[in-house]
Parts: structure tokens; sequence; C-alpha cells
């Protein structure tokens, strides 16, 4: 992202979160880099801050990790103290007033998402400058640039899970494929009622390679 300090590192970065019928899908490519060096190929961006909440990072990897850690402390004394489970809209309250409350001093933009029994499945964007908003999907970092039109136009109310997967999967792909700070591979988390599934999708099976391969064969 820009603005970042040089050498400092970034997760200029393709992430987004769906809600679908029975829950949210979570997906981020794996692109760290360190300036123009790429210093990690397999960063995990994808951070567990409760049992059914997870966020999405974007910005600077240092300020971001610190806001995370934060506000997964946080989550458990309230788990602790009131017995019961935090919601997400908790959870997105949390990260929005550490972000706006510090906005001056943090590179973070941050997409909350999962599951909880008062909501069900939910989706919040805070991004730079530490605002608040609730969404069927979010998208956010450098490679999001590229794919707002097509995700308005795929976006689909009550989707099934695999068609919500497919949608994950050919937007990162999408933006990863024109992104230069996006590659690598793409994480995916399903969160439901019964709890989070963890899903890979490497690097070669990525959605639109063998279309790429096609027109290298063609030209050469």
């Amino acid at each position: 992202m820009s603005g970042l300090k040089k050498g400092e590192v970034n997760l200029g970065t393709s992430i987004m979160a769906v809600a679908y019928k029975d829950g949210v899908i979570l997906g981020a490519d794996s692109r760290t880099t360190t300036g123009a060096y790429i210093a990690n190929r397999v960063t995990d961006k994808l951070t567990k801050v409760h049992d059914s909440i997870y966020c999405c990072r974007s910005g600077s990897a240092a300020d971001t990790q610190a806001v995370a850690d934060i506000v997964h402390y946080y989550l458990q004394m309230y788990t602790v103290n009131e017995n019961e489970a935090p919601s997400v809209r908790t959870a997105a309250a949390l990260f929005q007033e550490m972000c706006y409350q510090n906005k001056d001093n943090l590179s973070a933009g941050i997409i909350v998402a999962g599951w909880d029994k008062k909501d069900g499945p939910s989706v919040y964007n805070v991004p730079l400058g530490g605002s608040l908003h609730r969404a069927p999907f979010a998208i956010g970092g450098s490679g999001s640039t590229y794919i707002y039109g097509y995700c308005d136009a795929k976006y689909k109310d009550d989707m099934t899970r695999e068609e919500c997967e497919e949608f994950v999967k050919n937007s990162l792909a999408l933006a990863m494929s024109r992104d230069g700070s996006s590659g690598g591979v793409i994480r995916m988390a399903v969160i439901t009622k019964d709890g989070v599934e963890r899903l890979f999708v490497p690097g070669n099976k990525l959605p639109g390679n063998k279309f790429l391969a096609t027109i290298v064969y063609l030209f050469y």
C-alpha cells in the first residue's frame, strides 16, 4: 500500500469475505512484500479472533497483527465476563475502535466475518481510517481495485456454499492476475454454525490457469 515506509513488511493484497445462505467464506492471497521484494509467498492473512469469527488483514503486517492480537484478547475477556460468545458485530466494533482511535499511526484495512446465534452469518468492513460498514460481501487490499465490477456483477443473494466458494476463488484469482502486490496461493475459511473449515487452493490450481496455458500454447 502507498505511504508505507521503505522496507516495511506490507500485506499489499487481495482479501474478501462473502455471506451466503448458511455461513460466510473469507479468502485471501498469500503474498507479503518488503518494498519490491517478496518476503513470503505463502502468508496466512486470515486470522482467528474467536471460535467463529475471523478477520482478513491488509496493510502493514505488523499493524494488522497487533490489532488482531488485541481484539482477540478483548474477545476472550468478553467471553469470560459475559459467559457467552461475542457477536461478529462486537468484534467488528472493537476493530473499528482500535483503527479509528489510531488512524494516524496505523496502516490497516480489516474485514471481519463470522457466524453468531443472534445475526447468523455477517460481514463487516473496516477500511483505512477506521469507519465500519456491514455488507453482504466486502473486498479489500490493492487487488480489490481490479474486481469491483466483477464482484458487483457476479454476487447474488442466498448463494449455496459451492456457488460462494467459486465466487471467492474466481474473484481472488482475477485480482491476483492483475495486481503485482498479490499472488501465491488462495487460503479460505468457511464459517457456519457447525464450526470453521479451512480450504487451500495451490497456485497451479487457481481458476483461469487452464485458459492462460492455452493462450501461451497458441502463441508460442
